[in-house]
């Protein structure tokens, strides 16, 4: 009985995972998720670019929904508490795929082989987050305190899912949620404090 074909990019990334956790990342060629999906090598190229891509699932479609939730917050909202409602938002993890997500976050902070294409997808996500960042301020998005602001952001959210990926004995969902929680405060305290030491004209 021949395998069903998997055709969607989240199936895709999900095999591949599963490979990657268990043969390692390198030792995981592009033909082996091909096999695995029950797809040609040049089909799967369709769907990603690269097997450093893979790893990433559908990031481009929850980067457009970051985009939109952003877009759809009050405009009266203080900056950091959109910033904090956005991290959380984008980092909301489902029950169900809780185990996996560890997985798909461990290969993409751990593996040396990944490292040169999240600085890729982390440079889209800030984008967004500087674009944002800057319409709210009435400034350029690639000026100084957007940029800086976006790094910032981005930090906060590397640093919860570190301690959320070390931290065995609560790997739920509700702790990453947490983490970011308290991360976004310490984030608040520091863009509060820029922006009251000087004009954000001057910062950029």
């Amino acid at each position: 009985m021949s395998r069903r074909p998997v055709t969607t990019k989240t199936r895709i990334c999900d095999l591949a995972i599963d490979l990657f956790d268990r043969n390692g990342f390198d030792e995981t060629s592009v033909d082996d998720i091909a096999a695995a999906a029950g797809i040609a090598r040049r089909t799967l190229f369709r769907y990603y670019p690269s097997k450093n891509a893979i790893a990433w699932g559908d990031f481009d479609v929850h980067l457009e929904d970051m985009r939109t939730f952003l877009d759809t917050l009050p405009g009266d909202m203080p900056l950091t508490e959109a910033l904090a409602a956005a991290l959380i938002d984008f980092n909301d993890v489902p029950a169900a795929q809780t185990a996996r997500h560890r997985r798909r976050m461990r290969l993409l902070l751990t593996i040396p082989a990944l490292q040169a294409h999240s600085m890729i997808m982390y440079a889209d996500w800030r984008h967004t987050v500087a674009g944002y960042i800057g319409a709210r301020l009435g400034v350029p998005a690639d000026g100084y305190l957007p940029q800086l602001i976006s790094w910032l952001t981005l930090s906060t959210a590397l640093a919860a899912y570190e301690q959320w990926l070390d931290d065995s004995h609560d790997p739920s969902a509700q702790r990453l949620r947490d983490l970011l929680l308290e991360g976004s405060g310490v984030l608040a305290n520091g863009i509060d404090g820029a922006l009251a030491l000087a004009p954000v004209d001057t910062l950029n």
